[in-house]
């Protein structure tokens, strides 16, 4: 194994639990990752096994209309943690195209959220270059759901990274590791950080461009993890990030009695979703004619009846709000005058159809299932984890008797906080920031080919569309620097095929400095 360049190390780290840690990790799990309680609980001990040899396999396929011959690799890499000691075996997966100059072709590193779950979704429904196609009848059989080559991802111009966190996948700790060691922001990048430089060093691609991908929780990991990069005594500057299903200010728009931005930013993506469900006189409108006006309607009247709040609100003003509420919302006024307002984005999963009985999906609000029956979009999620495990043994050659493992999460009194909950923060202060966003603004006034996109599922009801435009008008990112992108779609917007077409392209032009 070759030595590393240098050390990333992370001095004066003080952990930090907070209820509100909780709540974000509620908000971010996907149905990716927690599509059964039983696939949460280890099965098997989280420390390693033994060490496996790389698995190689050679490929060819036509991506973007491009036919490339390419390389599979599933494997080990071990990282360090923020002392320098060896602390985890990541198990990766590259595909990396033959016969290119190394140098200057980029590469993208892949990885979901949680905290913490393996990059399944990602590398078998939307960016692998085989995928689970998803039909466009949402009510269709998941036995009927194929593995297809995916024509889609950017393999035509970027070699791309899988990485699964430590006891997700088939990555773990090392032995004398405790896996709650990585249950903070700052360890999990450290981790993802610790991985790329050595990824990169191991595989002669340290002049490569290089570009990070995150979903969900891992919008958080990825900027966290780009300016641990950039603050190496031997920088390795990100080119790009891409941030799907961000979370990065979760902080401040997240479902709480007394925050009044949370029902502003969430009330598109409700629009949207009551748009779908023909619960509101649509006009002759666009679903992104709805949404933005839902947004017009939010930053100003809405906004201005939230903060000056029920008591100093007339009965004809309060009355106004509400109708127009209805109006976009497809909930009665009456809701809205019985609640200060506002209605949060799991009470709306349950109202919209609430008469029927049934209720929407989280991850995607396009579905509906039984009120009393199990998560309606989950099909996706679990057919893809089935889906890459035979990828793996079929077409990858992948022979492996431990356990690929799905979502984890730290269980009471495991985290580095203590209690079972994620720590998000370095201050344990009611005034304590979760400075992602500055991370990323660290990251770009270091590298000025530094760019930025943030997309979003238009029916995803954990991540809005509302709260990516929040975080790009709040950010201070020159205008030419950033992009926003919506898809029609929910969480995992990538399993409508339009929406996935929409989403390889967006990262496409990302990694063409478009």
């Amino acid at each position: 194994m070759k030595p590393m360049r240098t050390t990333i190390a992370l001095a004066g780290r003080r952990w930090h639990r907070l209820i509100v840690g909780c709540v974000v990790a509620s908000q971010l799990t996907s149905a990716a990752t927690s599509a059964s309680a039983a696939a949460q609980a280890p099965a098997t001990p989280q420390t390693s096994t033994a060490p496996h040899a790389s698995v190689v396999t050679k490929h060819q396929g036509v991506f973007n209309g491009k036919k490339v011959a390419y390389t599979a690799t599933v494997g080990e890499t071990v990282v360090p943690n923020a002392a320098g000691k060896p602390a985890a075996r990541i198990v990766s997966t590259a595909y990396t195209a033959d016969d290119v100059d190394r140098a200057t072709r980029p590469v993208l590193f892949v990885c979901n959220g949680g905290p913490i779950g393996p990059s399944n979704p990602l590398h078998m429904l939307a960016l692998g270059p085989r995928r689970l196609a998803i039909p466009p009848d949402l009510k269709a059989d998941p036995s009927t759901f194929r593995v297809v080559d995916n024509v889609y991802t950017v393999l035509d111009l970027a070699d791309i990274v899988f990485f699964d966190p430590a006891s997700t996948g088939w990555s773990r700790v090392l032995d004398g590791v405790k896996p709650e060691e990585y249950y903070s922001v700052d360890a999990d990048a450290q981790q993802m950080a610790a991985f790329v430089e050595r990824w990169l060093d191991e595989n002669g691609r340290t002049a490569s461009p290089i570009y990070l991908l995150g979903e969900s929780y891992a919008t958080i990991r990825v900027p966290e993890a780009a300016k641990q990069l950039a603050r190496l005594p031997k920088p390795i500057l990100v080119d790009g990030m891409f941030l799907m299903g961000q979370a990065a200010n979760q902080l401040e728009v997240n479902t709480r009695p007394y925050n009044i931005l949370a029902p502003v930013v969430g009330l598109p993506s409700v629009a949207a979703t009551a748009w779908y469900h023909n619960k509101i006189d649509r006009k002759g409108r666009t679903v992104y004619q709805v949404m933005d006006e839902a947004m017009r309607f939010g930053e100003t009247e809405y906004l201005q009846a939230l903060f000056r709040g029920n008591g100093a609100l007339d009965e004809a003003t309060r009355t106004k709000i509400a109708n127009r509420l209805e109006s976009l919302t497809g909930v009665s006024a009456s809701y809205f005058l019985a609640n200060n307002l506002r209605i949060t984005r799991p009470t709306f999963q349950a109202e919209l159809f609430r008469k029927e009985g049934l209720k929407l999906g989280s991850d995607d609000a396009r579905y509906i299932g039984s009120a009393s029956g199990p998560e309606p979009d989950a099909p996706p999620a679990t057919e893809s984890y089935k889906a890459i495990l035979t990828y793996f043994r079929d077409e990858l050659k992948v022979d492996r008797s431990d356990e690929y493992r799905r979502r984890q999460f730290p269980a009471s009194g495991e985290s580095p906080g203590g209690g079972g909950a994620w720590a998000y923060a370095a201050m344990a202060s009611p005034f304590g920031d979760f400075p992602y966003t500055s991370s990323i603004t660290e990251v770009m006034n270091k590298n000025p080919k530094f760019r930025v996109v943030v997309g979003s599922g238009i029916y995803d009801m954990k991540t809005t569309t509302g709260a990516a435009e929040y975080l790009v008008a709040q950010s201070g990112w020159p205008k030419d620097r950033v992009r926003i992108s919506r898809y029609e779609g929910g969480h995992m917007a990538y399993t409508n095929e339009s929406a996935l077409k929409k989403f390889t392209d967006d990262v496409r032009s990302l990694v063409q400095g478009k």
